[in-house]
Order: structure tokens, then sequence, then C-alpha cells
């Protein structure tokens, strides 16, 4: 299809030079449901983006569309602080039930404010308030948050600049596979740990995702993850689990690392979890971490009553027996493929792909090949992100919820999207 760019006057006038996704999807958009968006001059667009990770369920999912419209037509609390309310009730039972019970996970339920690096910085202050000490252990191109605490454990150097302080009190350590498997997996952070004059302080706890999103879809071995618990658990540092985007069912089980069979000792949640798209975080922790003053840590957007009950929602429709895992898994085989044939079928591109569930990344030997394709990718009706530190990698993060048929869709239309640019 042809799609003429709009006019943004408003939007170039008005709103802030650090808009970024308008820059690279020029429409006004004004409808979506399920996988689609559609523009205000009724271009439909198959959405592979899915709100950075926040609409594993889809846009307008019907059943928390439902849920939603019933709770505010009968004045349900809307904003709530951390009041006791039936809707954060239904939502902590529903949590309890569905997810922790089943995965005998020993977590508290803190909710520290609507979005992810909330999560994160609460993390951050807990582990500290714990163990009594200031550092905190990150990963190579990892990305935890804009403010202050989660970008002094993020990777990329353009976002840490954006602080204009210097970002203290972290330490990168090499992610899995940094070195090309070359060093033995913490040789580097065994022997900093063990030598006096190293200068690393000691860690308080150390951060880590299961799969990088924003680093380039780096994927983490379970045996990597495995050898990282029992680190952290032989040096006395707490483990953080950071899934704002890959929990909630991205990799396919619920939390992203179920598979490598590890319980963190802190994790975050956001993103996915509200169901619909609404803010809302949770930062759980195991029981005897639980050593919060009453008010210690508190924000007033903490209580999103709407997201508690979409989120309760979403919990009952798709987590009450296992099919949305199944069924996840299932369409990550279906993306694998394709992926597959594709760098088969271009080659001389140096192409390779990486993924787990329904996260994959396409990168590309010329970092700027991957924009190119992002850009050719939307002109024919597809939205696509790059990830990585040079944004040399196509991100696919279509919602868990899509169909068969237009998974296979936009897959074609990525395909042909690399084919124009090659």
């Amino acid at each position: 299809m042809t799609i003429t760019p709009p006019a943004l006057s408003v939007f170039e006038s008005l709103e802030s030079e650090v808009r970024s996704y308008c820059r690279g999807w020029p429409a006004v958009f004004d409808r979506a449901q399920g996988a689609r968006l559609t523009d205000e001059d009724g271009h439909s667009y198959l959405d592979f983006f899915a709100g950075a990770g926040s609409l594993n369920y889809g846009h307008n999912n019907p059943v928390m569309k439902r849920a939603l419209i019933d709770y505010i037509e009968r004045d349900g609390i809307t904003h709530g602080l951390d009041m006791a309310t039936t809707a954060k009730r239904a939502f902590l039972e529903t949590f309890q039930n569905m997810i922790l019970r089943p995965r005998d996970l020993p977590y508290k339920v803190m909710f520290p404010g609507p979005t992810g690096t909330n999560a994160v910085e609460a993390a951050l202050k807990l582990a500290r308030k714990v163990k009594g000490r200031e550092s905190i252990v990150s990963f190579t191109n990892a990305f935890h948050g804009m403010s202050l605490g989660s970008l002094a454990v993020t990777g990329n150097a353009f976002k840490r600049a954006g602080a204009g302080i210097p970002l203290v009190h972290g330490t990168p350590m090499p992610f899995d596979n940094y070195l090309d498997g070359r060093v033995p997996d913490f040789l580097w952070f065994e022997r900093l740990l063990e030598d006096q004059g190293s200068g690393l302080n000691k860690p308080a706890a150390v951060i880590v995702e299961t799969v990088q999103g924003e680093g380039g879809i780096n994927v983490a071995r379970a045996e990597w993850l495995r050898a990282l618990a029992d680190l952290c658990r032989r040096r006395d540092m707490l483990l953080i689990v950071d899934d704002i985007q890959m929990g909630c069912g991205r990799t396919g089980a619920f939390f992203s690392f179920e598979e490598a069979g590890i319980v963190p000792d802190i994790v975050t949640v956001s993103k996915s979890i509200s169901g619909y798209g609404l803010p809302l975080s949770l930062c759980l922790f195991k029981g005897e971490l639980d050593v919060w003053e009453p008010g210690e840590h508190n924000g007033t957007f903490r209580g999103n009553n709407p997201a508690f009950v979409t989120a309760t929602a979403a919990l009952d429709a798709y987590w009450a027996d296992g099919q949305m895992e199944k069924h996840t898994l299932a369409r990550g085989e279906q993306v694998e493929q394709a992926l597959l044939a594709l760098c088969t079928e271009h080659g001389r591109l140096g192409a390779s792909y990486r993924g787990r569930g329904l996260v994959w990344g396409l990168e590309f030997a010329d970092p700027a090949r991957a924009s190119e394709v992002c850009a050719r990718a939307f002109e024919l009706g597809l939205l696509l992100e790059t990830s990585g530190p040079q944004s040399e990698v196509v991100k696919l993060l279509p919602p868990l919820t899509i169909t068969p048929e237009e998974l296979d869709e936009g897959l074609r239309t990525l395909a042909r999207a690399v084919a124009a640019t090659v």
C-alpha cells in the first residue's frame, strides 16, 4: 500500500523533540484491535511491537475491555493510593492462586508505582536496605529504566548520557556469551569478588534480564542463569530478575526465569501485568526481605485500580489452564522457521537470528540495514522496531494472542522488507 505522511504540525511544533517512535512511524493512529492498528486515513498496520511488550494480549482485548467498562460503569474506585479495595483484593487473590502458588514462589507483592523503572528503583532500594551495601552488579547491554537508579545499571551509553550526572554504585559484568564463549562463565566476576585489591565493593545484589530486549535480544542460557543464581547464593548477594518486558508469558512460561529452574530473591514486573496497557508494576520479593517500614517507599499512583481489574481478567482468561504457554511456544517455532528461511535466502547479508517464545531478533552485519528494514516494513503495513547498542537488530514482539495467519502475514511482510533493502 502507499502511505502519505500526515500533517504532523502540532506534534512537531508543540511536542518535545524527545519523541521517538512516531519518527519511525509517521502516521496518526486512531483505532486498534487485537494485533492491528488503524490510522486516521484508514490504513491498517499489523503490530509486531505490542506496546514495547505492554500488550501481550493485543489491543483492546475484549475480555479485559468488558471487565474494565463494567467496573467504570459501576463507579468502582479509580485512584486508591495503597488503600484496600475490592479490585486490589481480587487481583492479589487471583495472582496468588494462579501464578505464585502453582509455581511454589514465596513472594510478597509490592506496588511501587505505575512503571517498570519504579519497580526497579524499589528493588535496588530494598536490596541495599536488606544487605547494608550500596554496590549493584548489572550486565553489559542491560536496560532497566530511565530514572537515575535504573540508568546506573543500564548499559546503553546514549541513554546513560541523558542523566546529566555521574551514575554511581553500579558495576557491569559480561552478559552470557558477551566474550563469544572464549572465557569461562563468571571468571572475571568471581576473581573480582575474591581479590581484595580489585576495587569492587561487595555487591548488595545482581540484576539481570533473562533476555535483553532493548540490548539486542540477547538470550541467556538456562545453565548460565543457574550458575549466576549459585554465585549469588555463595557470595551473599541478592538476585534480582528484571522481568518487565520478558514476563507475563513473553518467553512461554509466565515468568521468563522458570525454564532455568531458579527462584530469584526479587522480581520486577510491569508492562503486560495489567493486560490492557494500563500502567501497573510489581516488585516481588521473598518474605524475609520485607523489611520496609510503613510509608518508607510510596507513590501517588501505585494503586491503579482499573489496572487491577484488567490484570485479574487477564489471569482468569489466559493463565488458568496452561494453554497460553503452549500457544506462545508454538507461535515461536513458527517465527524461528521463518527467520531461518529468511537468513538462508539472504545469506550474503550476514544476517542471524535469536530469541525465545515470542521475542525474536534479526541482526544484520551492516547495522544500518535494520533501520532500513523497519522503515520499509512500515511502508508495507508492519510495525517493527530496532534494538541493540547500534540499532542493528530488528525486534519482533507481536502480541501473544496473534493468530497463526496474522503471524504468517507479518513474517511474509518482513521478508519483503528485507528483500527490498538488498
